[in-house]
């Protein structure tokens, strides 16, 4: 099974299946475009909750527990958010669906720890919704290595890696992150700081590209700094995207997607170039 995304996702791999998806919504419409677009691209069969009390019986009855909630803000019973802290209480990973949507209401998301949150106001809601399920549900095969000689900085992107579903190493220098790579040699991606004591960014980069090629391996750099110029030299030194802290959480993301969505793809083309008979 297959497919690109609306933001260009590319899926290819194992069945989902087995995965339990809980989706509490109240509109019968938006509850069956879900859950109908979930079992054609993912064939998943969903639980569909009507309301808070259908919602609290499907995540304490079940057989065995939900990988995944979907919730829109408010249900009938629970007209007040209550669902969203139910499922945090609950430790279900949860992905926010919602028609009602400020600055506000973002803040109040992000502070939960939620996994994401798409609107409800386009036609493509629906197949958002379906790739942030997507990427949730297989992020696991995705080995990040976290490269930061800051305690704060490492702990902040591991838990955020790690919401998102990431497999996550981290190293507190540039020499345990050649260490680590050497170890891991399934590490898809590394998100390293410019500032370090031993090796900066961009000489870890350098080292990193001596073994790895973007084919392999990608790397995001990551500084607090305002000079500009360091996105332009790190880029020269092998890196593939820079970020500035502090980021907005949602950009970061949609950075680390796209950088593995391009190596899936290039892996994919190679793959599909290597199988190819010759033409002779």
């Amino acid at each position: 099974m297959s497919f690109f995304g609306v933001s260009g996702m590319y899926y290819s791999g194992e069945s989902l299946q087995q995965h339990r998806i809980v989706l509490a919504e109240d509109s019968n419409l938006f509850a069956s475009m879900v859950s109908k677009r979930l079992k054609e691209l993912l064939d998943i069969d969903v639980i569909v909750c009507r309301d808070y009390e259908e919602l609290t019986f499907a995540i304490e009855n079940a057989s065995f527990p939900a990988t995944l909630a979907i919730s829109n803000i408010n249900l009938p019973g629970a007209e007040n958010g209550e669902a969203l802290n139910y499922l945090v209480e609950m430790s279900v990973p949860t992905i926010v669906f919602t028609g009602t949507f400020h600055e506000s209401t973002r803040d109040s998301i992000l502070a939960k720890e939620l996994v994401d949150y798409v609107i409800k106001d386009s036609v493509f809601a629906v197949d958002m919704l379906a790739e942030s399920v997507c990427r949730f549900l297989t992020n696991h095969r995705h080995h990040v290595l976290i490269v930061d000689d800051s305690p704060t900085a490492r702990a902040m992107l591991t838990t955020q890696l790690k919401r998102y579903n990431f497999r996550v190493s981290a190293a507190d220098s540039g020499q345990a992150a050649l260490r680590l790579l050497a170890e891991h040699p399934d590490i898809e991606l590394v998100i390293t700081d410019y500032n370090m004591p031993d090796i900066d960014g961009f000489e870890l980069t350098r080292r990193i590209r001596t073994h790895y090629g973007p084919h392999q391996l990608r790397i995001i750099g990551v500084s607090s700094s305002t000079n500009r110029l360091l996105s332009a030299r790190f880029l020269k030194a092998g890196g593939n995207d820079f970020v500035v802290r502090p980021f907005i959480n949602e950009e970061f993301y949609c950075r680390v997607n796209q950088n593995i969505d391009t190596l899936m793809k290039v892996r994919t083309l190679s793959e599909r170039l290597l199988a190819k008979p010759d033409a002779a």
